[in-house]
């Protein structure tokens, strides 16, 4: 059932998408065709079956229309990174922010990104803010202790490590193997 509508969905996007580069997207002076609600929606089809530049295009017209929709900066900045466009992830997830602060998603999706970059204490300092939104999220302990295990912190990794085993997070092997072979501990 949920296949057939994503299937709807998709082919009523796929209608819609030549329409919109029919009615020319590109002039400012027009109305646009749809509500900012609309192009979020189309845009997170597109995200979600991975259409990355798709989806930007979408999130662009719904923050053109609505310049304070902090999800479609959040979604937009997923489909940057995915993209490989770190810099400007970071900086869509920071304006998701500072249009709703206690938006976790955006702390651990920008501290994600901080930890691609190799900014690790800019990492840990998101998923700290993130805790405090959601301190059972077994991910961000996770995350976090990935992170403190990166800048060789181990004492903190293992402390993070054993608050996402309490929080129900599976921990990956590999990751446990690692830290215990770094750290010469085993819990």
């Amino acid at each position: 059932m949920k296949n057939r509508k994503v299937e709807l969905a998709l082919v009523v996007v796929l209608m819609i998408i030549p329409m919109l580069f029919s009615c020319g997207l590109s002039r400012k002076a027009e109305k646009p065709t749809y509500d900012a609600e609309a192009y979020f929606g189309m845009g997170t089809i597109q995200l979600e079956n991975g259409a990355n530049e798709q989806a930007i295009l979408f999130y662009n017209k719904a923050i053109e229309v609505s310049p304070n929709y902090a999800e479609a900066y959040l979604n937009r900045g997923i489909a940057y990174r995915r993209q490989g466009l770190i810099d400007l992830a970071i900086n869509d997830y920071t304006k998701s922010l500072e249009l709703n602060p206690k938006d976790g998603r955006a702390y651990v999706n920008r501290g994600n990104a901080h930890l691609e970059r190799n900014r690790y204490d800019n990492a840990i300092s998101d998923y700290t803010k993130a805790l405090e939104i959601d301190p059972r999220d077994g991910r961000i302990y996770y995350n976090r202790s990935y992170a403190y295990f990166s800048k060789k912190d181990f004492d903190k990794a293992w402390e993070d490590l054993i608050q996402a085993r309490a929080s129900g997070y599976t921990i990956p092997s590999d990751f446990l193997s690692d830290l215990q072979k770094a750290s010469g501990r085993q819990q």
